[in-house]
């Protein structure tokens, strides 16, 4: 029987987690040049993901490509659930297995314009990168870039290569930030079909429209 970690399905391009796109595999190889062992590699590429790739929840939620690892990287901005796939598909391009994992969580720090479109504060399907590393499959989220956080009074979230990396409790001023509900496990790709169904039913289906006007970055922190 094949194991997690031998699992072909971790290594392979996919649809969304597209690790054989040239831009994948350049962004891959720039990012992480130099930087020795998969595991110093896997950091350089975090940090990358994280704070060159700007978070912007306010994309067409039915658009396949606001779930796909390339067109996140081409675009310069995504959403958890394609940040989350941008890092495994560089992960795969530089031979270390890599997923992606998701859980339904409580956000209690959000653009009032995004909470009045979603209509609660639980983000369904909300997603990290699973790698690989060293013998141990590790949580990395690097769905909030440093100057966004900044703006929300939260520290950026780090990742070691060591120990899983999830979004924290609290802001810097003790208030909560992030509370986990549900997880949902792992896939090796984004599971596209789930999670508009789910939009569709907990949010409505206005939800899966041309996506919210306006700018996620700039409004951040300011309502």
């Amino acid at each position: 029987m094949t194991s997690l970690t031998e699992d072909p399905r971790y290594l392979a391009p996919a649809d969304f987690i597209d690790s054989a796109h040239p831009a994948v595999i350049a962004f891959a190889g720039e990012k992480s040049a130099g930087s020795g062992s998969p595991r110093q590699q896997i950091l350089s590429l975090y940090y990358a993901v994280r704070d060159e790739i700007l978070y912007d929840p306010y994309l067409p939620m039915q658009d396949r490509s606001s779930y796909r690892a390339s067109h996140c990287l081409l675009a310069g901005r995504g959403w958890c659930v394609s940040k989350a796939a941008l890092l495994a598909a560089c992960a795969r391009a530089r031979g270390v297995p890599a997923r992606c994992g998701y859980a339904d969580v409580r956000n209690h720090l959000a653009t009032p314009k995004l909470l009045e479109s979603m209509g609660t504060d639980v983000f369904y399907w909300h997603s990290y990168a699973d790698l690989y590393l060293d013998g141990q499959w590790l949580k990395a989220t690097p769905a909030f870039n440093r100057s966004l956080c900044e703006k929300f009074g939260l520290r950026p979230l780090d990742f070691d290569g060591r120990h899983d990396s999830l979004f924290q409790e609290f802001d810097q001023a003790g208030n909560r930030h992030m509370e986990y509900l549900r997880f949902r496990g792992t896939f090796g790709d984004v599971p596209y079909d789930e999670i508009i169904a789910t939009f569709a039913s907990e949010y409505g289906e206005s939800s899966l429209g041309a996506g919210i006007s306006g700018d996620f970055q700039a409004e951040a922190g300011s309502g």
